[in-house]
């Protein structure tokens, strides 16, 4: 049995998210699975690195799947890249070793999320920010940011209350910056609870519009309790950029 990473890059705007669902195929992985069972004559699973939400898009998702097969990495991409459809592409293909378990051999994602934050129109880039005319003291979002980066019991930072397993999870760098109109926040970090990464930015917004202290990041952590942190952002503005391994 043959192991095959994939690279992925998708728009997620039509999409119920990442994990396949019963009732439907409106999925990414049922789509995927759906071309790659069809191309290998067998039901095939496709395993993500992780599970985007419904509306979240990806640059660099990682996926990989087993098959007897005796078709070359190129002739896979060729078949992949011709079946799925256009909002769905597949970057690379690699045979890897049986080992190789797109989420569990992962080390560190990186996740950006895009604000406009401009009261000019964006026409042609719509569909993939949070737009917010009301301006945003970045300084004051840094100043909340670095108290959330490290080590942390980030249960307050969790959308799902019946979490079972360890809500500690590193975040290694959170960058804030401003390009033009567009104000960028890129998450590093060992993984991410559900909805961590837009709550972590509807929290950080939160302070850049004043509504919340800075400072208070210590204490929402401590609290581990949901209510403490901010709004989830949007899902329009989150992006998996990338997805790396030891």
């Amino acid at each position: 049995m043959r192991n095959f990473k994939l690279v992925l890059t998708y728009d997620g705007s039509r999409y119920r998210g990442w994990q396949r669902l019963g009732g439907g195929e409106n999925t990414i992985q049922a789509k995927l699975e759906h071309v790659a069972s069809r191309m290998l004559d067998k039901e095939t699973e496709i395993i993500g690195s992780g599970r985007t939400d419904a509306g979240v898009h990806a640059l660099g998702q990682v996926a990989n799947f087993h098959g007897e097969t005796s078709l070359t990495p190129e002739e896979i991409l060729a078949y992949l890249r011709r079946y799925l459809p256009e909002d769905i592409g597949v970057l690379s293909v690699e045979e890897v070793p049986d080992r190789f378990h797109s989420r569990l051999s992962a080390v560190e994602k990186t996740y950006e999320y895009r604000i406009w934050n401009d009261p000019a129109p964006c026409v042609f880039q719509r569909k993939y920010v949070w737009r917010m005319e009301e301006p945003l003291d970045l300084s004051a979002m840094k100043r909340a940011a670095k108290d959330l980066v490290g080590e942390h019991d980030f249960t307050s930072f969790c959308g799902n209350r019946q979490f079972k397993k360890s809500p500690v999870r590193t975040v290694s760098a959170i960058e804030i910056t401003r390009r033009g109109g567009e104000v960028v926040l890129r998450f590093t970090g060992s993984g991410f609870l559900h909805h961590m990464v837009r709550i972590l930015t509807g929290t950080l917004v939160e302070a850049g519009l004043h509504r919340r202290d800075a400072g208070q990041m210590p204490a929402v952590l401590a609290a581990r309790d949901r209510q403490a942190a901010g709004i989830t952002a949007p899902p329009c503005g989150l992006c998996l950029v990338e997805v790396r391994y030891g």
